[in-house]
């Protein structure tokens, strides 16, 4: 039965049926169902076995080794302070005392949590990191334009399925964190059209829940979509001030003191932390890598934003260039905040159906010009989000401090991904540009004045 054979007319003349958002989400269940029917029968079948498969060994390798989301039991004991009007950043839970960490604005949110038992949500924070995976999954496709249409539903099968076992996603699932949300916000809102009204909402409620995802407003900005910018940072500044309206005390602490509290986050050096300062430290032996460490993340900030900016404006040479972008600014935000803890770097997702399609693409040319340059990228990327290195070297006490040289890239084996990635990123646009007979660096004008491309083996 269709949509219009169910309509139901209000009495006033007017559709009752849903309209605008509403109507998408009262939508969306019938249109994934849909596009599941309409998938190809044969790879749907194989790839939901293959999921299934590796859900069950997830299941059974998850049971083994014990899992304590212990994140998701920080998140509850804030909920809880919240909802009983206690010191939100006095708590300590857990055997390792640990403290909140984020806006009070995070610790509203996270009320609805305290109406539920440990182990039954334990279940439901799995199941739903489970389905804002398969969300991550969408989106990513939807940001690369690949594959076809009819076989994105495979694909987001085979990345629910298999994906668990990507080291950022296995502990984000392990620690029962919010990562996934956060990435399913900012992609849902740089997915949308430019033109949106409400394009930059999103990005503003994920970065008054944590802080990282400014960048993407940042992001906005250099790419000339200033009104989108502008509502990402009016919504995060709504955000703040809801906190402060509900929880004064908590807002002026958390923005006075304890945001400035990197003891509170956790150790610099640790493995753990996968971000530039991360790597410095352990890099030179140190808990504190000083002045070094801050001049490199901002020269990496101005680099990864840069080659962000300008893989967004060379769309007319560049396929895929909006994800290009989005992927640097991904990659950019978690290189260089001071901490950034493997299960931060959700970028992966995306950041592996980026090359995924670029591989695919380069397969699809004929013989005489294909490289198969990006397949042996691809795959060198996902063995490095697969290969959980940094667990492997000694890190126990204090030896993440003294790492010898041969310990050093597998310690910091993420940093050392972002930034061959940005450097990747901007040899692509580099070499589409020059391909196509383009400037190197003038925006493009209108369609009609765009040099004609070039035939190229690029």
């Amino acid at each position: 039965m269709t949509t219009a054979q169910t309509r139901r007319e209000a009495p006033s003349g007017r559709s009752a049926e849903p309209s605008g958002w509403a109507h998408r989400v009262v939508a969306l269940p019938g249109r994934m169902a849909t596009a599941v029917r309409e998938a190809p029968r044969r790879p749907m079948t194989i790839a939901a076995s293959l999921a299934v498969f590796s859900l069950l060994t997830y299941a059974i390798v998850r049971h083994l080794i014990g899992t304590s989301m212990v994140d998701m039991i920080v998140y509850r004991a804030e909920g809880a302070a919240v909802s009983d009007g206690h010191d939100l950043y006095a708590l300590r839970v857990t055997e390792w005392n640990l403290p909140a960490t984020y806006p009070p604005f995070a610790a509203m949110l996270f009320v609805p949590t305290t109406w539920l038992g440990v182990g039954v949500l334990r279940v439901v924070v799995t199941l739903g990191n489970l389905g804002l995976l398969a969300v991550l999954a969408h989106l990513s496709f939807k940001l690369t334009g690949w594959p076809r249409r009819e076989l994105r539903p495979v694909g987001v099968v085979l990345v629910t399925g298999l994906g668990v076992w990507l080291e950022p996603v296995f502990t984000t699932l392990r620690y029962g964190q919010i990562n996934l949300a956060l990435a399913c916000l900012v992609l849902w809102d740089l997915t949308r059209a430019d033109g949106h009204r409400a394009k930059g909402v999103a990005i503003g409620i994920a970065a008054g829940i944590k802080l990282t995802p400014g960048l993407f407003a940042v992001y906005l900005l250099i790419t000339g979509r200033v009104r989108a910018a502008f509502v990402a940072g009016a919504t995060f500044l709504a955000t703040f001030a809801l906190g402060a309206v509900t929880l004064p005390d908590a807002t002026w602490g958390f923005w006075t003191k304890y945001l400035y509290d990197s003891s509170r986050v956790g150790r610099t050096e640790i493995v753990d932390n996968q971000s530039v300062r991360g790597a410095v430290a352990r890099l030179l032996h140190t808990a504190d890598p000083g002045t070094l460490a801050t001049v490199l993340a901002g020269l990496v900030a101005v680099a990864g934003l840069a080659a962000a900016a300008w893989a967004h404006r060379s769309g007319p040479w560049l396929p895929r260039a909006d994800a290009w972008g989005v992927c640097c600014a991904a990659v950019t935000a978690v290189l260089i905040s001071p901490i950034s803890w493997t299960h931060h770097w959700w970028c992966v997702v995306p950041l592996l159906v980026l090359l995924a399609a670029e591989a695919a693409h380069e397969r699809s040319r004929p013989a005489a010009v294909r490289r198969l340059r990006w397949r042996p990228v691809f795959w060198a990327t996902l063995l490095a989000f697969l290969s959980y290195a940094m667990w492997l070297v000694p890190h126990k006490g204090d030896l993440d401090q003294h790492l010898p040289a041969l310990h050093q890239l597998p310690a910091s084996v993420y940093p050392v991904v972002g930034l061959c990635f940005l450097a990747l990123a901007a040899l692509r646009v580099r070499a589409r540009r020059l391909a196509q007979g383009a400037p190197l660096v003038r925006l493009p004008g209108p369609r009609t004045e765009l040099p004609q491309p070039v035939r190229s083996g690029r």
